[in-house]
């Protein structure tokens, strides 16, 4: 075992929560809602490279194969357990991706590999430095012109919204979510060297308020 798999926190913080997390998040999250809108703001062009950082069991994945079967989709997670589950989904739904096990922070692709970058539900897991390592991951991953896009849960939209998102802290924890609570994550992808960075939708949830953001990579 590394350094890397002690540290890691599966996406329910037990590994035997894993195999449950697919009908929570669709129950919780409005999952099929937030992920159609990214589906359709990324929409990658054919032949597009596209990389889901923290693919987890891979919903959003294989929804990106399946939907833009032209484009190359490769998933990456540092979770065995939920790879093993994404690699059975596609194969079941025949869609063709390319799995990939690593660490966000130190993904195992060169340089500008990817035309597009995408992530859902993964940010609020990370510490800020974990954040902030893992979006200069992504810069470094992207192609001039590329574009990133994610999908986590943000600034809440009211008392309400506040009021729920604290039971997603009392699960993943405080100092990883406190970024969320604030609104950050915008900020942090601008320090990280992207640019025209924005926020482009704020969904309510039975959890709290779930954000989309895109950036793009100069040329």
């Amino acid at each position: 075992m590394n350094r890397h798999d002690e540290q890691y926190i599966p996406p329910l913080r037990y590994h035997w929560l894993t195999r449950f997390y697919d009908p929570i998040a669709r129950l919780t999250t409005r999952e099929n809602t937030f992920k159609r809108a990214l589906l359709q703001q990324v929409a990658p062009r054919p032949h597009d490279q596209v990389l889901d950082v923290g693919c987890g069991t891979a919903t959003l994945t294989i929804a990106f194969a399946k939907t833009y079967p032209l484009a190359a989709v490769t998933g990456l997670d540092a979770d065995i357990d939920a790879l093993i589950i994404g690699q059975n989904k596609a194969r079941q739904a025949g869609a063709l991706v390319d799995f990939e096990h690593g660490f966000s922070s130190d993904m195992p692709f060169p340089d500008a590999s990817f035309d597009r970058v995408i992530s859902s539900l993964f940010f609020h897991h990370l510490t800020p430095k974990e954040k902030a390592a893992t979006l200069s991951e992504m810069r470094r991953v992207l192609k001039a012109g590329g574009g990133l896009h994610i999908a986590d849960w943000g600034k809440p939209n009211n008392i309400l919204m506040r009021t729920v998102f604290l039971t997603v802290q009392m699960l993943d924890g405080f100092e990883t979510t406190d970024d969320s609570v604030h609104g950050r994550l915008a900020k942090m992808i601008g320090e990280a060297g992207l640019t025209d960075v924005r926020q482009t939708a704020a969904i309510n949830t039975p959890l709290g308020t779930m954000a989309l953001y895109q950036a793009a990579k100069q040329q």
